[in-house]
């Protein structure tokens, strides 16, 4: 085990804006990319202008790749989709973990 790299948690998130549109990404830490989206120029230009956002969703997946292929399904889906997967009527296709949101939004 000596020398082994072990990857980082990542995590695919929802946020919602002040228009009540969905925003998706993922990271290696929520709490940071979702103060970064709020109050500082790292967050992503989609979502400039319409704060205040709240944090809808999040999962921990398995790895990088799983994490970039759930984003991009989810991003190809509509919102009644996207709606099923907040409110827990449907799941990922992914090994993942639900996060308590508010373990992250508050400290």
């Amino acid at each position: 085990m000596i020398g082994q790299k072990t990857e980082k948690p990542w995590f695919l998130y929802l946020i919602k804006t002040n228009k009540n549109s969905l925003y998706t990404g993922i990271t290696t830490d929520v709490r940071r990319r979702f103060h970064e989206h709020q109050y500082t120029k790292k967050g992503a230009k989609a979502l400039r202008g319409k704060c205040p956002l709240t944090l809808v969703f999040c999962a921990q997946v398995s790895t990088h790749s799983d994490a970039l292929k759930a984003e991009a399904w989810i991003k190809a889906q509509n919102k009644y989709v996207k709606q099923a997967l907040i409110s827990g009527k449907t799941k990922l296709d992914y090994k993942h973990k639900l996060v308590d949101i508010k373990s992250i939004t508050t400290k």
